[in-house]
């Protein structure tokens, strides 16, 4: 019994990570607006499962701070006030100068190929939307954040940076890819160097401006179909939309 115990909810656990991936970049890429409903039977149709692991799925992305729970088991993707936007970003500097001051002068040669792999992709989107530029662009912080080997800095950057994506569904003008490819080679070359203090104050000025970039207005909410919305992201015939992050690689002592 035991081992067929372990092994539903280790599917159960698949099932809603699925949910999870598919739920998160859909509210990344603005195909899910802040407010829009997320009904519990509508998801369970839509990815093949139960309620109860529709429910469960939520409750993970309500702890990130991307989906609120309401009364009579009501789940909205979150509407963040203005201050809460400028907060999280304020967290999320903090946190990534941290991140580039662990890294600074100990990447190895595969890491800074791998950071450098993944601002061309950045480039070769600028003439796509502005949704999958934010997209790789939060990316390329939580690529970082990973190459510090450290589980709580993956964490707390990753949910932070999906914070700010949410802001941008509310408080935005148009992405300025340009700017933040040009700010994110900045980076890696004073990684490179090994420049401490310009490099954690350079993501301080990048992100700032990203913040004061974005933090503008309400954006007017577009009012779509859930299972119309959500059928990319859940059709496993199409996974290879995903950009998959590469492994942690740790850093050179």
């Amino acid at each position: 019994m035991a081992p067929r115990s372990a092994g539903k909810n280790v599917e159960s656990s698949d099932k809603v990570g699925v949910i999870c991936r598919a739920l998160r970049r859909a509210i990344i890429e603005q195909a899910l607006e802040p407010g829009a409903k997320l009904p519990e039977d509508s998801l369970g149709e839509r990815f093949g499962v139960s309620r109860t692991i529709a429910r469960h799925a939520l409750g993970q992305l309500a702890a990130e701070g991307l989906v609120e729970l309401r009364r009579n088991r009501i789940a909205v993707v979150a509407t963040p006030s203005w201050q809460e936007a400028r907060d999280a970003f304020d967290i999320r500097i903090e946190l990534e100068r941290l991140v580039v001051r662990q890294l600074a002068g100990k990447l190895t040669k595969t890491q800074i190929a791998t950071l450098n792999a993944h601002v061309d992709a950045e480039d070769g989107a600028r003439d796509g939307t502005d949704a999958v530029s934010i997209r790789l662009a939060t990316e390329f912080h939580i690529l970082l954040a990973q190459m510090t080997n450290s589980p709580i800095l993956v964490r707390y950057v990753s949910e932070v940076a999906y914070r700010c994506c949410l802001t941008l569904s509310l408080y935005s003008r148009p992405h300025s890819s340009e700017c933040a490819i040009n700010e994110h080679r900045a980076i890696i070359a004073a990684l490179v160097k090994g420049d401490e203090a310009k490099v954690m104050s350079l993501m301080h000025s990048h992100l700032d401006s990203v913040a004061n970039r974005a933090l503008v207005a309400p954006a007017p909410q577009r009012g779509r179909d859930l299972l119309d919305i959500l059928a990319p992201y859940a059709d496993e015939g199409e996974s290879n939309r995903v950009v998959k992050m590469p492994k942690v690689v740790r850093v050179r002592a």
